[in-house]
């Protein structure tokens, strides 16, 4: 069997060709990793306003209580306080403080939770949701009834204004059912950009006109996966399998403010443990002093030619017109500013440690 055989592929597969799309395998889907040019969706998502195919990623529907349930001590945020129709972000754990996926969960009704979380790990994460929760809760895995497209950009909103008029009212980290083209959906003001934008859950047969329908409007054209690493990159969010993992805990990943340690949750005795004896590595930014990109598993070196970490996510930032990326570094061996180097023994590249934020100008809560 071949490895096109048993990709799956999203509802807007055939657009996706139609368009040209250079096709790439990413967890265990078939996506588009850029059309025009990444370089040119990564600028007209930063100035204008993209559309990305995030169709692969996985939803889940749970109704019951969330405390009497099992379900809020599977997230480390807490869903008790969370008011409805707004959204949180999180992550689930092992035992041992891992990272199991990062996801977002929203508040339907006060009993009503719909969740999102990554495609390549949808079928774990289900498994692991329903060995958590009791017999109160029901569960119902949407992912192949449900398209996603992210429209993402400073324009955003002056184009979905145009589809739902209301929109204008939704606030950052909130959502509603609007209708849309007909059909009664959740659009959450989220996105993955570090700007304007909106996610929207369209019915898995119908999503290919929504798209259409989207790429009609001036200035809005489709951007994939390659555009998507860079902004991410740029604006500090993690990628699971590269940031995080069941290797790696909240804490080291530097997300330590996702997690309320006020709240039981899967995890929490490991992580407490973690926090008194200190982490042995943390996630920090690289900052290129060349165009020269860190890249995926490349060793990180101090001054000293000592080996303190390794780089998990990099690329080459347009607006920094720099290299950067993200690495895990051994905690006692780093501070912000430092000069260090990344690459190989034998090519290595000048970088300083920096934060993970490189860029922070985007329209996101615009």
């Amino acid at each position: 069997m071949t490895t096109e055989a048993i990709l799956k592929k999203t509802p807007l597969y055939e657009q996706h060709v139609a368009l040209k799309a250079r096709m790439v395998p990413f967890g265990g889907w078939e996506m588009p990793v850029q059309y025009e040019g990444i370089l040119a969706e990564y600028q007209h998502t930063r100035r204008a306003v993209t559309v990305f195919d995030i169709s692969h990623m996985g939803e889940f529907l749970i109704e019951g209580d969330c405390v009497n349930s099992g379900l809020d001590r599977i997230f480390t945020m807490s869903l008790v306080d969370m008011p409805i129709r707004t959204a949180k972000y999180g992550m689930m754990l092992n035992e041992h403080g891992g990272t199991i996926d990062d996801c977002l969960v929203f508040r339907i009704l006060e009993n009503k939770w719909f969740i999102v979380v990554n495609g390549a790990t949808a079928s774990k994460d289900a498994h692991h949701i329903q060995r958590h929760i009791n017999e109160t809760a029901q569960f119902h895995d949407a992912t192949f009834e449900i398209g996603k497209i992210d429209i993402q950009g400073p324009l955003s909103r002056d184009i979905m204004k145009k589809l739902i008029p209301d929109i204008v009212n939704l606030d950052y980290f909130a959502f509603d059912y609007f209708d849309l083209l007909g059909k009664n959906v959740l659009v959450s003001r989220t996105g993955y950009t570090g700007e304007l934008g909106y996610e929207i859950f369209y019915p898995w047969q119908d999503t290919a006109i929504l798209w259409d329908e989207l790429l009609k409007f001036e200035n809005v054209k489709p951007a994939g996966l390659g555009a998507r690493d860079i902004l991410r990159l740029e604006a500090g969010y993690s990628l699971y399998g590269h940031e995080l993992s069941e290797d790696i805990t909240p804490l080291e990943a530097g997300l330590s403010r996702f997690v309320d340690f006020n709240k039981e949750f899967i995890g929490k005795k490991a992580l407490l443990k973690q926090k008194q004896e200190g982490l042995n590595q943390k996630l920090v930014g690289l900052m290129s002093e060349s165009r020269k990109s860190p890249r995926e598993g490349q060793i990180i070196y101090s001054q000293t030619q000592k080996e303190i970490g390794r780089v998990s996510s990099g690329t080459f930032s347009p607006y920094l017109n720099k290299g950067i990326g993200v690495g895990f570094v051994v905690t006692q061996e780093w501070t912000l500013g430092q000069k260090i180097y990344f690459g190989s023994p034998e090519n290595q590249v000048p970088a300083q440690v920096t934060g993970r934020a490189f860029y922070k100008q985007g329209s996101i809560k615009s």
